[in-house]
This record gives structure tokens, sequence and C-alpha cells, in this order.
């Protein structure tokens, strides 16, 4: 993703997904790539035992809100896919 602004890989690759265009079913099999997991997952473990700088709490509450996002997006797909 070519973009101005420097924006964390798990909301690009959200961001490129949608942009490019869906389907119910590509919505409910959309996953983050392995090295987005991971980074989440290191933000995580360093939120419940280090600590987070302020802009990596920041990063980690937006994509806690994107994930509740998704969740959300993905329910209603399927409901798509029940009434087809």
């Amino acid at each position: 993703m070519n973009v101005a602004t420097k924006i964390p890989q798990a909301y690009a690759e959200i961001v490129e997904f949608l942009a490019a265009g869906t389907t119910p079913e590509s919505i409910i099999n959309f996953q983050l790539s392995e090295e987005a997991k991971e980074h989440i997952a290191d933000l995580i473990y360093q939120h419940n035992n280090e600590g987070l700088t302020r802009e990596e709490k920041s990063e980690l509450d937006r994509y806690l809100l994107l994930e509740h996002l998704m969740t959300l997006v993905k329910a209603l797909a399927q409901k798509h896919i029940v009434k087809e």
C-alpha cells in the first residue's frame, strides 16, 4: 500500500482488502497476515508484561476497535450468505 502517511500493517491490510471489493464469503474468510498477527501479539504481550509507549497503546487500541468492527461485519456477512 502506497500512502503518504505510514499506517500499521494490520490497518493497511484491512484497508487494502476493503478497497479491492468484497463478497460476504471473502469477508468471512479474511485473515491478517502472520506478520501482522505477530506484531499485534507482541503489543498485547508488552501491554500485559512490560507496558507500552503512548504510541503503541494508541496503535493497540485502534486495532482492537478495528477487530471489533470486523467481527460485526463478519457476523452481518454471515446473515447475507444464509439469505442466499
